[in-house]
């Protein structure tokens, strides 16, 4: 195979190869957009502008590669420059108008990266000449992009010019020189003028990069920097383009001056062609450059993530623009058949297609694999069913699996918030303990400080139907690459799920139990009544009875009186049922009655504190809710009589907060010796267990805080 036909080949390849991926990028950009805006607007249309230049370029390259298999691009330029038709017009036509625009619209979507009109307006114009004193960007760029400007209009009044000259067939080959070898003072007007406009538009995108102005995305800074280098080695090669195609133009200007434009031709024909292919090479680099840029960091749609399988389907694009442009090229550089061309075609876009399905079901499959120790059932159904287990849920396992397979995490928790922390341990992956998340907001996503948070630089806030439930904070992925928006959006479901499944386990634990204690109670309660009834109050009412038929002295009343004070001791010990004094004397008064009458007495002083209106919004809260508010309130203050006195000190005090504050807050605290002090058969804790489940059931919540010797403090909160 000759020289000339490998480099026809190479030089349609590349051609082919830029011509598809621009195309794709600028489709996808658009389509892909959160926001139609005039910027990814003005993006696409620099990418199909790219794409348009380059369709214009290879179809010169078909027009005649394929009629001349020896000559090749010695064809093209003799023939297709020096016998102008129609057909050549038009692509030259189609050609030099995005060669000319390019620079420019590429210093525009910089421009707009950077965030030039971050603070203007929505029409173009208004952005341009508004004044922005925050944005240092614009005060630099507002001179030159007007100058740019300027230089545009009379670059394209320039080529309408010269369109107008070549349509003269008698004239076109005078016109077409004459209109090279205009200049000023000597100088190629053309050559500088062009060469200088792409220069200079080039040198304000490195700058607009270099020093960006305000970003309005969530994770723009973000992007930015990690987008940059990618963005300025483009620039940096566009810009060695710029200067290649300057170098050649004041070359080819000052040798038109010494000898024919034929014999230019002929004898350069060889080193433009090379030169064409050295500079869409350069190019095809700027082009993957860009669009690792665009599909990695999502620079140009709007998102506030990239996904990764627009990356996925990015990479597929490379493969099938790398494998058809070899194939094609291929075809047009050894003029081939078209049948063949065609069959070589369609056997790729075949073979393609079921590589890419092949990609896809293998992604699938690996993302199933990680999920699967996550959705695998953990079979608590038939641990509540199981008498001597409580359900235990294995939360560490899935979360770990999601963190290290799925997200690819360095480190990562999960804390819940509200009224559903007493029910969810925090889970840690990568480190020991979770950080308080006390102070975070339910944004979309909230950047934090790494020193401050345990190293976690992200935080995924997580609903329900109720609001804000927890938080899911991430560190540093594998590899310090950004996480992409299918990761976050499995984050937060995931930890959504968790949160929800741990609540539901833990609640259903507590609730069995306290159902499995109940009943043994009931029925020690109920054995012991029996007993007693059977052993002791019978035999002694009965003797009594016998006594009082035969003579009537103090024994008999002696034995009735015990009898009495048995049955009291046993009334007295069983829990009393003040429900419908709730909902008939309502939550503050029913529970200051029951303290008052059961209670009071355990304590020297008792203090109550109520702020104004309290009770007003208290009689909005439904009666089932109430009545769940005054059996917890009552048990702590019931465990505050039974085991919070305190010896050493000479006064037992009670002090009762009911206030309304965005919902209902009661705050019981006694100054007794706290939880830490009590001996373990002093209280198995599961009276408020079971009080906190039915808190959040209710949709509130219940805190204990405690200090040694000091006060025990049980806060009620309940939402409005």
């Amino acid at each position: 195979m000759s020289d000339s036909i490998l480099l026809n080949w190479a030089i349609t390849a590349v051609s082919f190869f830029n011509t598809i991926l621009l195309l794709w990028l600028g489709a996808t950009v658009l389509l892909n957009a959160e926001r139609r805006d005039w910027g990814v607007w003005l993006a696409t249309g620099g990418l199909l502008l790219g794409g348009a230049f380059f369709v214009s370029h290879t179809a010169i390259l078909g027009l005649f590669i394929g009629g001349h298999v020896v000559s090749g691009y010695t064809a093209i330029i003799s023939e297709g420059l020096l016998s102008i038709g129609r057909n050549m017009i038009f692509w030259w036509t189609a050609g030099l108008i995005p060669a000319i625009t390019l620079p420019f619209a590429w210093y525009l979507i910089m421009l707009w990266y950077g965030g030039f009109w971050a603070k203007g307006t929505q029409r173009f114009i208004e952005r341009t000449q508004r004044k922005s004193a925050d944005s240092s960007l614009h005060q630099r760029q507002r001179f030159w992009l007007w100058l740019i400007i300027g230089i545009l209009a009379l670059g394209l009044l320039g080529l309408f010019v010269g369109i107008i000259l070549l349509a003269i067939p008698s004239r076109q080959l005078i016109n077409l020189r004459l209109f090279i070898r205009w200049s000023i003072a000597g100088i190629p007007l053309m050559a500088v003028g062009y060469s200088g406009y792409v220069v200079l538009c080039i040198a304000l995108s490195l700058d607009a990069l270099r020093r960006p102005g305000p970003s309005e995305r969530i994770m723009g800074d973000e992007a930015r920097q990690r987008a940059r280098p990618y963005l300025i080695i483009a620039s940096l090669a566009l810009l060695i383009v710029s200067l290649l195609v300057a170098g050649v133009l004041l070359w080819g200007v000052q040798a038109t001056q010494r000898m024919m434009l034929f014999e230019f031709y002929q004898t350069a024909a060889e080193r433009l062609a090379r030169f064409d292919l050295v500079v869409s090479a350069i190019l095809a680099l700027a082009i993957l450059l860009l669009g690792q840029a665009v599909v990695s960091y999502e620079v140009f749609t709007g998102k506030s993530l990239p996904r990764r399988g627009l990356l996925r389907h990015w990479q597929q694009a490379i493969l099938l623009a790398a494998g058809y442009s070899i194939v094609v090229g291929g075809a047009i550089a050894i003029a081939i058949r078209p049948l063949y061309s065609l069959l070589l075609t369609t056997l790729l876009m075949t073979f393609f297609f079921a590589l890419s399905s092949w990609r896809s079901y293998a992604e699938r499959e690996r993302t199933m694999q990680g999920l699967r120790p996550f959705v695998a059932s953990q079979r608590l159904y038939d641990q509540l069913l199981t008498p001597s287990t409580l359900p235990e849920l294995d939360a560490a396992g899935p979360f770990r699996a999601l963190c290290n397979e799925v997200l690819e995490a360095e480190l990562a928790f999960l804390t819940a918030v509200g009224p559903l922390a007493p029910l969810v341990p925090p889970l840690a992956y990568g480190a020991d303990a979770c950080p308080s998340v006390t102070d975070l907001a339910g944004k979309f996503m909230e950047p934090l400080d790494p020193a401050r948070y345990n190293g976690a630089i992200w935080g995924i806030p997580l609903w329900s139907e109720r609001g804000l439930i927890g938080f899911f904070l991430l560190g540093e992925k594998r590899g310090r690459g950004l996480y992409a928006q299918e990761e976050i959006e499995i984050a937060r479901v995931s930890g959504e799920r968790l949160i929800d499944t741990q609540a539901s386990a833990e609640m259903a634990r507590r609730l069995m139990s306290l159902q499995r204690e109940r009943l043994a109670q009931t029925q020690i309660i109920d054995q012991h009544t029996r007993r007693v009834l059977h052993d002791d109050i019978l035999p002694a009412i009965q003797t009594a009875m016998i006594a009082l038929g035969e003579d009537s002295n103090s024994d008999v009343i002696a034995t009735l009186a015990d009898a009495h004070r048995q049955i009291s001791n046993l009334l007295r010990e069983m829990p009393t049922i003040t429900a419908p004094d709730v909902a008939r004397l309502g939550l503050v008064t029913a529970f200051r009655r029951a303290i008052d009458n059961e209670l009071a007495p355990a304590f020297d002083k008792v203090t109550w504190q109520m702020t104004p209106d309290t009770e007003t919004h208290i009689k909005t809260i439904p009666t089932l809710t109430a009545e769940v508010v005054f059996y917890a309130a009552r048990e702590a203050v019931r465990n505050a009589a039974k085991y919070g006195r305190d010896e050493t000190k000479a006064e037992f005090c009670l002090d009762i907060h009911i206030r309304w504050q965005d919902g209902l807050e009661i705050i019981i605290e006694d100054n007794g010796i706290g939880l830490g002090a009590l001996s373990p058969n002093q209280g198995s804790g599961q009276g408020l267990a079971l009080h906190s489940t039915m808190m959040a059931v209710v949709g509130g919540e219940l805190s204990v805080d405690s200090d040694p010797g000091k006060y025990t403090r049980v806060t009620l909160r309940l939402s409005a």
